[in-house]
Formats: C-alpha cells, sequence, structure tokens
C-alpha cells in the first residue's frame, strides 16, 4: 500500500501507554486483546486506521473517527475495555512470572488517583497530534514502522506481526486498514 494522496479530514497521530512504562505486551495473549479491541472499534465505533503499530509498552497509531463517535470517546472505550481485560487475565494467569510486580505497579498508580479504584493500567490520555500535511503524515507513518527495527525486534518493518508495516509492503497484516 503506498502513500498516494492526503487524507481529508482530521486525522491524528495518537500514542497509548502503559503506566510506568510496563512492558506488558511481551504475551501474546495481552497483544491479542488489543488487537480484538481495535477490531471492535473499527467495526462498531467508526474507527479508521491508517497506520499503527503495538510495542511492548505503547501503542502507536494514526487515525480518525468516523461519524458515529468521537475520537476521544473510542480511545476512552478501548481503554476502558482493554485494561479490564488485561487486569483480568493478569490476575488469574498463574504462569505470568512477572504478575505480581505488575499487579503492584498498577495498584500503586491508581493508589495516587481518586478516580481510579484498584488499578490503573493506561496512562492518561492519548497524545493526539493533528496531520497537517502528506509530509507530516509520511514522517509519523515511517516512525511508526520503525519502531520494531529500532528496539532490534526485526530486522525489517514488514516482519513484525503486530504493525501495518506489511500492508504497506504489499501484504496482508492482522488489522484492515482504511484506505489512504
Amino acid at each position: 500500500m503506498a502513500v498516494a494522496q492526503w487524507i481529508s479530514g482530521e486525522v491524528y497521530f495518537v500514542t497509548i501507554t502503559v503506566v510506568d512504562w510496563i512492558d506488558v505486551f511481551t504475551r501474546p495473549r495481552y497483544k491479542r486483546i488489543v488487537v480484538d479491541s481495535l477490531l471492535y472499534c473499527q467495526q462498531h465505533k467508526g474507527l479508521e486506521i491508517y497506520a499503527w503499530v503495538l510495542m511492548t509498552n505503547h501503542l502507536h497509531a494514526i487515525v480518525s473517527a468516523g461519524e458515529k463517535f468521537p475520537l476521544g470517546d473510542i480511545i476512552r472505550d478501548f481503554k476502558k475495555f482493554t485494561s479490564k481485560r488485561i487486569l483480568n487475565e493478569l490476575q488469574t494467569d498463574l504462569q505470568e512470572s512477572r504478575r505480581d510486580w505488575m499487579l503492584d505497579r498498577f495498584h500503586f498508580s491508581a493508589s495516587n488517583d481518586k478516580k481510579m479504584k484498584d488499578y490503573r493500567f493506561w496512562q492518561d490520555g492519548y497524545h493526539p497530534v493533528l496531520l497537517t500535511t502528506g509530509e507530516f503524515f509520511t514522517q509519523k507513518l515511517d516512525y511508526i514502522h520503525a519502531n520494531p527495527v529500532r528496539q532490534e525486534f526485526v530486522a525489517r518493518p514488514e516482519e513484525y506481526l503486530y504493525s501495518s508495516a506489511v500492508d504497506f509492503a504489499g501484504g496482508r497484516g492482522v488489522l484492515p486498514l482504511s484506505q489512504i
């Protein structure tokens, strides 16, 4: 998939980060929760995903919202749902070697916030950056796809499963992308 033209409308580069930059997404089961939730948001809430990458402790994406829901509402619901699912999975997973440590960190993060009950999984916000030109879009696209290479997870961006880089290299990734 090539970046042939600029997308009209409000398109944002967003970053969603786990509290304390905890490396939760080293296990496939937690990654699948995020991917399944993104797919749900695409199918039921109008989330348009143009590019994305899920790293060990954060998600970058280039997105826009359809007419059903504002982007902030979609991200809020995504974070709420995924945090509950991942924390539930973590609490019941006796095989997770970092389980107690992670739950302690998530609990500590929530203890300093009156809005939180037991655990805080995601940091506040999603840091939207409005992409105003095709050049800016391409800069963020390259940044997203280079993340796994910079971390030395893969030699080439399209080799990383939890990214849209394969789509831009002519293949098909785990999430459908909106057309550019």
